[in-house]
């Protein structure tokens, strides 16, 4: 346990030595430079800093959770996540930089009005302080409880542990986001990205050495034979029709998915920032097709050891009842002692880094696009960024309070956030992409359409209909049937008023965006290319592990 801790605490402390030096004398006292890093990352931070916001202990956690219960259908949030990065390379990304806006809210300003932009940023905040932090903090403090068993250490019970852990990675990450900016955040991604490359990978390989060995063979090899002979339909991830959550039905993968995909990718201010502040349009779109590589291998750490604990468990005979349990089970189990503190470090710095980016990412948000705009509109730099530091402090104590609580709700981290955040974060992207598409649409439109899904996808959610309904089997219709109908359907509408607008008023040009030439817009001459080559890697993926492949029984 000793070496453990130390190895735990030197690789920790390595990220924040490498943080600071690489950070040390970079402006962080003008909005720009603390909000979007001076807008001068490279492509290799991009994206290392996209993998690191988007993986957390409630990735590692829920998605391996969710295969242990299931099959291998979950593991389309990482692979059509490639997709969704494709889209930001080649369609969102230009269009953000050409504005030059440094958050969503304000490119919802830019294209309809000033109360889209305080509407949106409001439901924005929202979503992220009570919700998505408080989830961040509660899966990361629950991996550390169950892996190294912080209460019987310290003596408290698992609530009181849970309590302190959310507390001491909203210290730390706090330390990043409000003293450091934008551009601490993003060079600490890139450390512990290559830190849970190695330690996230290392986890499957390990995991099927330890299966062949306890089925009564020599090594991973007869791991994989096992797990292709025994369990081929948990390799499979097409899904039937009617599959309900955790399961993704396979009509939802190229639907309502990859439009979940495409929404957290696109229009969710963690992630875009990073795209942001990139130095020019060359190297946001190849942080984002280089995100994309690595979220085709994603399925190796955050979908197949779900898979391989169930069966390790199974010969063992001593298999778990909680999907939540399975992933820190597994970790348990297999890591060698020595490696321990390692992955605990890895661990550690994904937590930090998908709570650090949304807590940075919130406070750009009210600072840009509430208090510049509506409190202090001739707030000066400096002014900015002490206000973004002041209610950052703010936001983590309120997300530190919300993030215990959860220890209370029903297992299943991963389809409650998912499902959750398409409360809001759907009507973004239907008025994001529905304001590119369309020119002429009334300025209260994107307003209308955030009530109209509230309303339709809400009741959705609280009736939970029965594929009964529909003679197709029992259980609750998949909420990403309600996300493949609903989003097609407000851009549609978005159209409607917009051709309803143009009619009405013939002489109304429509809107036009402005360059306002924040950076060199000349794309990367080989995005094309790679995003053919990442479109390839993805079929070949799910052919692998669908009954063409893997997943044949």
């Amino acid at each position: 346990m000793i070496w453990t801790i130390a190895t735990f605490l030197f690789f920790t402390a390595l990220v924040a030595v490498i943080s600071y030096v690489k950070t040390k004398g970079d402006d962080t006292e003008t909005a720009e430079g603390y909000f979007l890093a001076g807008r001068g990352l490279p492509g290799l931070v991009i994206a290392g800093s996209l993998l690191l916001t988007n993986i957390s202990a409630e990735q590692l956690v829920g998605t391996n959770g969710q295969t242990w219960a299931t099959n291998m259908s979950p593991m389309g949030y990482e692979v059509a996540a490639a997709c969704a990065c494709i889209v930001m390379a080649l369609f969102t990304a230009p269009r953000y930089l050409k504005s030059g806006i440094a958050t969503i809210p304000q490119m919802l300003g830019l294209r309809y009005d000033r109360s889209t932009q305080l509407w949106f940023g409001i439901a924005y905040i929202g979503m992220f302080l009570l919700i998505q932090m408080p989830i961040i903090l509660y899966s990361g403090s629950l991996v550390f409880e169950n892996i190294f068993g912080v209460s019987a250490i310290i003596g408290v019970d698992k609530f009181t542990s849970v309590c302190i852990l959310c507390v001491v990675i909203t210290i730390i990450g706090s330390i990043y986001a409000i003293a450091g900016g934008l551009k601490a955040v993003a060079v600490s991604d890139t450390i512990n990205g290559a830190g849970l490359i190695i330690g996230g990978f290392m986890i499957p390989f390990i995991a099927l050495h330890v299966l062949g060995q306890a089925s009564g063979g020599s090594g991973m090899g007869d791991g994989w034979h096992l797990l292709t002979q025994n369990y081929a339909e948990k390799l499979n991830s097409i899904s039937p029709a009617n599959a309900v959550a955790p399961e993704v039905p396979w009509p939802t993968i190229v639907l309502g998915l990859f439009f979940l995909c495409t929404q957290s990718w696109n229009t969710s201010q963690s992630f875009i920032q990073r795209v942001l502040a990139a130095r020019d349009l060359k190297e946001a779109q190849k942080g984002a097709l280089m995100c994309a590589f690595m979220k085709i291998l994603g399925f190796l750490y955050l979908a197949l050891p779900g898979v391989i604990a169930y069966a390790l468990f199974e010969v063992q005979g001593n298999q778990i009842s909680m999907m939540d349990d399975a992933y820190p089970q597994l970790v348990l189990q297999v890591v060698p002692a020595p490696l321990m503190g390692f992955f605990a470090a890895v661990m550690f710095g994904a937590i930090l880094s998908s709570f650090n980016s949304v807590l940075n990412s919130i406070n750009t948000m009210f600072t840009m696009d509430i208090y510049k705009k509506f409190i202090n509109k001739d707030a000066d730099d400096l002014k900015l960024v002490s206000i973004g530091k002041k209610v950052g402090i703010v936001f983590a104590v309120i997300a530190t309070c919300v993030g215990p609580m959860i220890y209370f709700f029903p297992a299943g981290l991963k389809t409650f956030l998912d499902s959750l955040t398409m409360l809001i974060g759907l009507p973004v992207m239907s008025a994001v992409f529905g304001g590119f598409f369309f020119k002429h649409q009334p300025k209260w439109s994107a307003r209308f359409i955030l009530i109209f899904h509230i309303v339709c996808y809400g009741g959705f959610m609280l009736l939970a209909p029965s594929y009964e309904l529909f003679g197709a089997g029992t259980g609750d219709i998949h909420y990403l049937y309600a996300v493949s109908i609903l989003l097609p359907l407000e851009i549609i509408i978005i159209g409607l008023l917009s051709k309803y607008n143009k009619n009405k008023n013939p002489e109304d040009t429509g809107w036009v965006q402005e360059d306002v030439q924040a950076v060199d817009l000349t794309p990367w001459k080989y995005r094309y290319v790679a995003a053919a080559v990442i479109f390839i890697g993805v079929v070949i993926c799910y052919a692998a592990f669908s009954p063409l492949g893997f997943g044949s029984y």
